[in-house]
């Protein structure tokens, strides 16, 4: 998949939490092709600034433009094209893994249960398949969650804290994804 014309700018975002002045003229811009890689110690505003540009939070001032438009009063078509994976894996607990992706993904696309299963094999769980989530451990969940990024189809994926509860082999499986998308055009924030 390619990702024509796929640009993310953040211009001059200012953000607090409470008194707390988090994040101070913050600007950058994402192109198809490209990860950012978002680092600084624990408090620092990394979560809040993902959380502003996913729409999680107000941004005080600044602005946000995708595909050169500015985001505001556009939200629905910019959240069309945005993947998140935040802290939480947002998984229901009593489906299983394949009703998870088919509930939460197929809220964007019609899956089909060839393509559910390829995406379960692509993670590493597809023996997991017909097992309800909260029976799944936390390192599953977490491939689970991937599964569903993977199906949004997102040129933008947004990813707090993407390696939580993953074993090697697991986060090794999140820097290729990674790699896979952005080779493909897309762009991605962690």
């Amino acid at each position: 998949m390619a990702f024509d014309g796929a640009l993310f700018e953040a211009r001059d975002i200012n953000a607090w939490r409470g008194d707390r002045h988090i994040l101070r003229d913050v600007s950058f811009a994402v192109r198809p092709g490209e990860f950012l890689k978002v680092t600084g110690p624990n408090g620092v505003g990394k979560t809040t600034l993902l959380r502003v540009v996913c729409g999680l939070l107000p941004a005080e001032t600044g602005e946000m433009l995708w595909r050169g438009q500015p985001i505001r009063g556009r939200r629905d078509e910019f959240n069309a094209e945005l993947g998140h994976l935040g802290h939480l894996n947002s998984l229901k607990g009593d489906l299983t893994a394949r009703e998870n992706l088919k509930f939460l993904a197929g809220l964007r696309t019609s899956l089909t249960p060839a393509v559910i299963d390829a995406t379960l094999d692509r993670v590493g769980i597809l023996s997991r398949g017909d097992l309800p989530a909260r029976s799944l451990s936390a390192g599953q969940k977490r491939r689970l969650s991937l599964a569903r990024l993977l199906l949004a189809d997102a040129a933008l994926w947004i990813l707090d804290e993407p390696v939580t509860n993953l074993d090697t082999a697991g986060i090794e499986l999140v820097e290729t994804l990674i790699v896979d998308h952005v080779a493909n055009g897309g762009m991605a924030i962690a």
